[in-house]
C-alpha cells in the first residue's frame, strides 16, 4: 500500500471515529429520545447522499456494537447502560462460561469464561451486569465476588505425578481441577476417587487449594463410583443413629381404638400395583359395586404421618432428605426401612392404617359423591404392573372384575383430561440388568403398559380433588401445597416448533388449547420414529419446571387448574405436608404452618427433588458407560440428539446410550455450529448435521472416569 493510500484509509478511519463519537455525545445528551437517520444528519450537517450513507454505515456499526439500538422504523435510541449490581446464583457449562439467575430477571444473564471469578457451581455471587455486545439484546455479565460457596466439598479423581497432585472433579459442572499439596496427599494414589474439601481460592490463582478428606476407592469399581455419586450429590445414606432409635421404639401394633376411629375398608376388595421389584407400597385401589350401578373407588394412601410425628428426629430427618433418590442399584429412602418397608407398606394379608379419597363413579369416569379421611384397608392381593397387564390382555385372573371397572374408568378420565388439554409426554426409561457384582449386561427400554397409566390416572384424580377441596373451601385459612406447572416459556416454545419444522413437523401455539393439540398430534406422530427421543426432550425443555409452591397455578401440562402430591408420602415429603394440611382442614383444627413457613419448605423439598434427578441420571450415565465399554470399535445406528459448536451428540438407537462426536474428529470439512437452526454444516461441502438425523458411528472410548462416550462418524 503506497503511502498516499496508507493516509487516505487512515483519514476515513478518523473521520467514522469522530462521526461515532459526536453521536455518541449527541445520545448521551437526550438519553430517552428517539431519533431518525434525517434528524441526526441535520443535527450533524451530513445532509448530502454521500454524508447520509455514510451516517447510515456508522449507526448500522453503533447498533451492531450494542452502544446503540433501533425502535420503531428508522429511529434510533442510546441502548441503556445497565451498571446493575446483583446477587443470585451461578450455574456453570461444562466448558467454562455459566449462567447467573436471579428472580428480578425472567432470563438467564451470561457469564462469560474468563468473567466468572473465583466463583464455583451453585454459589451466591455478586455480579455487575453489562449488556451483550455483539447483540445488544442478551443481558451479560461479570462476577464481582462470592458471597455464598455452595458446597466446599467435593468428589473426583486423584491425579498424582512426582511433583503435582490435582483431584479432578466427576461433576463436568464443577469447571477447575483442585490443587493439592503433595506434601499432604498422604496414601492416597493416582487413579483413586476421593472426597476432598476446599481450603481457599486467591482471586490470583487459576486453581483452588483443596486438601484431602477421604479417599473412596479406586475409579471405575462399582461400589466406589456408587459411593463417589452419593457424596457428589450430599445424599445421606446412612440414617443417624438416633433416628433409627426413634424409629424402633414405634409401635407395630394398630390399638382397637385408632381402628374405631376410621372408615373401615377391611371387607372390600383392594390391591396394590407395583414395580416387580418394589419394596415399599404406598398406594392401593378398591373397587366395590354399588347398588345403582354405580361404583366406589377407592385411592388409599399410606398414613404415613400417623407415625411421622413434627418435630421428631425422625420427621427433621425425613424433611432434610426431602425425597427417595433411585439410584441405578439401590434407594437412598427418605424414612428409615421399618417404616418405608413395613410400617407404612400396604402389604398384602396384612391391616393397614391409610388416608383415602373415596369416588362414587360410573363408567364414563363421572363424579357424584367423594368422601376424604382416615381409614383402615387390609390389601388382598399385591399385583405387578406385568400381572395387570396379563389380566387385561386375557380376560382371565384374580379380581378380573374389579381391574377392569378400575381400567374403564381410568381412560375415561384420560381421555377427558386429554379433551381439555393435557399434553402426553410419554419420556422412554432405562433399566438395566446387572450381575451379582453391578457389572451392567443389558440395557433396555422400560416399557410402558396399559396398567401402569389405570394406576397413575386414578392417583391424578386423589391429586386433582384434595387441591380442589383444600383450595376451594380453605383457601382463607389453610395455606396449601400446589404442585405446580406453568405455561412454556415462549423463548424456548419457539426454538422448539423452529426445529420441530426443520423436521416436517407444524406446531400451533395460537393458544394453549391448540397447543396441547398439536403438541399430542406430534407425540403420536414420532412414535417409534428415531427422532422421538430428541423431540419430546425438547419439548419437554421448552416446559417450564414443576415445583412445589403455595402460590397456586395450575398443571399446564396435565390441564389442571388445581394439582397437588397426596399420594406417595413414603417417598416424597411434599406429599406429608399436604397429608397434615388435609387432617387441619378436615377436622377444623387451627393451621399449624404459616404461608412463609410453608413455602420455605416447598422450595426446599423442589431443590431435593432436582438434585435428587441429577444424581439418578449421573448413575445411569455411569453405567451406561460401564456398558458400552464391551463395544470399543464396535459400529451403530445413531440419531443426532444435541449440536454444539463442540460437536454432535448421538443417542444410539440400540441401547439409548449417548455419546459425542467431537468436531475435532471431524476432519473431512471445516464444520460451522449454526446455532438457530441446531446444526452444523461443512464450509467447502455444505453438508450438514442436524437434530434427528440417522448416522453410523463407531465406539472410539467409553471413559469410566469422566463418564463419557466417544464417537468417530463412519461415512
Amino acid at each position: 500500500m503506497t503511502k498516499r493510500n496508507t493516509n487516505t484509509v487512515k483519514k476515513n478511519r478518523s473521520q467514522r471515529m469522530s462521526t461515532k463519537a459526536t453521536l455518541m455525545n449527541f445520545f448521551e445528551s437526550a438519553p430517552n429520545g428517539e431519533f431518525s437517520a434525517k434528524q441526526l444528519g441535520y443535527k450533524l450537517g451530513m445532509q448530502k447522499k454521500k454524508d447520509r450513507d455514510k451516517l447510515k454505515n456508522v449507526l448500522n456499526q453503533m447498533v451492531e456494537s450494542g452502544k446503540i439500538e433501533e425502535c420503531g422504523e428508522q429511529k434510533y435510541k442510546l441502548t441503556p447502560r445497565i451498571q446493575q449490581i446483583i446477587e443470585g446464583i451461578i450455574d456453570f457449562s461444562k466448558f467454562g462460561y455459566a449462567f447467573f439467575m436471579n428472580d428480578q430477571f425472567p432470563d438467564d444473564i451470561f457469564i462469560p469464561e474468563g468473567k466468572t471469578l473465583n466463583a464455583l457451581q451453585g454459589d451466591t455471587v455478586r455480579i455487575r451486569l453489562v449488556t451483550r455486545k455483539k447483540t445488544g439484546k442478551r443481558l451479560e455479565g461479570e462476577v464481582l465476588s462470592v458471597i455464598n460457596r455452595n458446597k466446599t466439598t467435593f468428589v473426583g479423581l486423584l491425579d498424582i505425578s512426582d511433583k503435582t497432585a490435582f483431584l479432578i472433579p466427576d461433576n463436568q459442572k464443577i469447571h477447575v481441577d483442585f490443587f493439592l499439596s503433595r506434601d499432604k496427599i498422604k496414601n492416597a494414589q493416582d487413579g483413586e476417587k476421593a472426597i476432598i474439601e476446599l481450603v481457599e481460592w486467591p482471586v490470583d490463582r487459576k486453581n483452588p487449594f483443596a486438601k484431602i478428606v477421604k479417599v473412596l476407592g479406586k475409579a471405575g469399581d462399582h461400589e466406589v463410583e456408587m459411593h463417589a455419586i452419593i457424596e457428589e450429590f450430599g445424599l445421606p445414606y446412612e440414617f443417624p443413629v438416633f433416628v433409627i432409635n426413634e424409629s424402633e421404639k414405634i409401635s407395630q401394633e394398630i390399638p382397637p381404638g385408632e381402628i374405631a376411629k376410621r372408615k373401615d375398608f377391611r371387607n372390600t376388595v383392594t390391591f396394590t400395583i407395583d414395580p416387580e421389584d418394589a419394596k415399599d407400597f404406598d398406594d392401593a385401589i378398591s373397587v366395590k359395586t354399588l347398588v345403582d350401578g354405580h361404583y366406589e373407588i377407592g385411592v388409599h394412601i399410606a398414613d404415613v404421618t400417623h407415625y411421622l410425628k413434627p418435630d421428631t428426629f425422625l420427621d427433621k430427618e425425613a424433611f432434610r432428605r426431602a425425597t427417595s433418590v433411585y439410584l441405578v442399584d439401590r434407594v437412598v429412602p427418605m424414612l428409615p426401612e421399618i417404616l418405608s418397608n413395613e410400617l407404612c407398606s400396604l402389604k398384602p394379608n396384612e391391616d393397614k392404617l391409610c388416608f383415602s379419597a373415596v369416588f362414587e363413579m360410573d363408567l364414563e369416569g363421572n363424579i357424584y359423591h367423594e368422601w376424604f379421611g382416615k381409614t383402615v384397608i387390609h390389601s388382598n392381593r399385591r399385583f405387578s404392573y406385568e400381572q395387570v397387564q396379563e389380566i387385561l390382555n386375557t380376560g382371565e385372573g384374580d379380581f378380573k372384575d374389579e381391574i377392569f371397572i378400575a381400567d374403564k374408568i381410568a381412560i375415561k378420565l384420560r381421555e377427558k383430561r386429554f379433551a381439555n388439554g393435557a399434553l402426553s409426554f410419554e419420556t422412554e426409561e432405562v433399566k438395566f440388568r446387572l450381575d451379582s457384582i453391578g457389572k451392567p449386561l443389558e440395557v433396555y427400554k422400560k416399557l410402558r403398559l396399559e396398567a401402569h397409566m389405570l394406576i397413575e390416572d386414578l392417583m391424578l384424580l386423589a391429586n386433582r380433588k384434595v387441591a380442589e377441596l383444600v383450595s376451594k373451601a380453605g383457601k382463607a385459612r389453610y395455606p396449601f401445597v400446589y404442585r405446580v406447572h406453568e405455561s412454556p416459556n415462549v423463548e424456548k416454545l419457539t426454538n422448539f416448533i423452529r426445529v420441530a419444522a426443520q423436521l416436517g413437523y407444524k406446531i400451533d401455539n395460537t393458544n394453549n388449547q391448540k397447543l396441547a393439540q398439536s403438541m399430542n398430534k406430534l407425540l403420536d406422530e414420532i412414535e417409534g420414529k428415531p427422532e422421538q427421543n430428541i423431540l419430546q426432550s425438547l419439548a419437554l425443555r421448552s416446559m417450564s419446571k414443576a415445583c412445589y409452591t403455595t402460590k397456586n397455578a395450575g398443571h399446564y401440562g396435565l390441564a389442571f387448574e388445581y394439582y397437588t402430591h397426596f399420594t406417595s408420602p413414603i417417598r416424597r415429603y411434599p406429599d406429608v405436608m399436604v397429608h397434615r394440611v388435609l387432617e387441619e382442614y378436615l377436622h377444623h383444627k387451627p393451621a399449624t404452618s404459616t404461608l412463609d413457613q410453608l413455602e420455605a419448605k416447598c422450595k426446599h423439598c423442589s431443590e431435593r427433588e432436582i438434585n435428587a434427578e441429577q444424581a439418578e441420571r449421573a448413575s445411569i450415565k455411569f453405567k451406561q458407560v460401564e456398558f458400552m465399554q464391551g463395544y470399543v470399535h464396535q459400529i451403530f445406528d445413531g440419531v443426532i440428539s444435541g449440536v454444539s459448536d463442540h460437536g454432535i451428540f448421538v443417542e444410539l438407537l440400540e441401547n439409548k446410550c449417548e455419546g459425542l462426536v467431537s468436531v475435532r474428529t471431524m476432519n473431512d470439512d471445516y464444520y460451522i455450529f449454526e446455532e438457530d437452526n441446531y446444526l452444523l454444516k461443512g464450509f467447502n461441502t455444505g453438508k450438514i448435521f442436524k437434530l434427528g438425523q440417522i448416522i453410523k458411528v463407531e465406539v472410539v472410548e467409553a471413559n469410566l472416569y469422566r463418564r463419557t462416550i466417544d464417537f468417530k462418524l463412519i461415512s
